[in-house]
């Protein structure tokens, strides 16, 4: 009797666990710069289809490597290709289902009421930046917004004026507070960025030709069910989708 109480005993949380119904939330790993937008359109999704939708943001490298380590998300959109490509080599995420969401700009920004514009010139940063202040960015080595940042400064002859002043941080919205708490004087973020947050203001605009051009490409991670996330995908390319990126400031992809 023993024995057979034994065996019922390990056999149990099996059976739970082949019983209990199939997770059909979705959970999607999202670039902090997205996060407004795919907020709305998280909601409305879940409002119209009855699907919950979960998203995460921080920045696409440390969401790619929690992907690549495991991390149950269905879908992730990245800042940039080479995050996504990162992931697509190492059979991560499905091919077929990638398509670019939206295309972004890069700003330079200043706490609001400290300055009005700036040129893009080594002498007007140099001197914006004064004895101490730092010129705050997302990492350049890692991070999209911080390698998009790195490529503008280089191509306008700035980076040589600015290489030992700054300050580099995990992510575009992280340096997007640093400036907003009047902390730096001066950021390099995404354009949509500034416009979700009053306390900054744009007093210069990169030229596109200057970077990379900024997308932001999505797909579904490979370990999850094609069933779960077909629907959203989808949503994410419609024409009322598109709109609301356009309503946020995005550019089309």
């Amino acid at each position: 009797m023993n024995r057979w109480w034994l065996l019922l005993c390990l056999a149990l949380p099996a059976l739970a666990q082949a019983s209990a119904p199939a997770r059909t939330d979705l959970m999607v790993f999202a670039a902090a710069s997205l996060q407004e937008v795919m907020d709305d359109a998280g909601a409305r999704w879940q409002a119209d289809s009855g699907q919950r939708v979960r998203v995460s943001y921080a920045g696409s490298a440390a969401l790619a490597r929690q992907i690549e380590r495991g991390a149950p998300a269905d879908i992730f959109v990245s800042a940039d290709q080479a995050w996504m490509d990162y992931l697509e080599v190492r059979g991560q995420v499905e091919p077929a289902s990638r398509f670019d969401l939206a295309g972004n700009s890069l700003v330079l920004v200043a706490p609001r009421g400290a300055l009005d514009t700036l040129a893009l010139e080594p002498g007007a940063l140099a001197s914006a930046l004064g004895r101490r202040g730092r010129l705050v960015l997302a990492e350049t080595a890692n991070v999209p917004a911080g390698r998009y940042a790195r490529q503008a400064l280089e191509s306008g002859g700035l980076w040589a004026a600015v290489e030992t002043r700054l300050a580099e941080v995990d992510s575009v919205r992280a340096a997007l507070a640093f400036v907003a708490r009047g902390e730096a004087p001066l950021g390099i973020v995404y354009a949509t960025d500034a416009r979700v947050e009053p306390r900054v203001v744009v007093v210069a605009r990169f030229p596109a030709g200057s970077h990379d051009p900024v997308r932001y490409p999505a797909a579904r991670v490979s370990a999850s069910p094609p069933a779960r996330s077909a629907g959203f995908l989808a949503y994410l390319q419609g024409e009322p989708m598109r709109r609301r990126l356009q309503a946020h400031g995005f550019d089309a992809p």
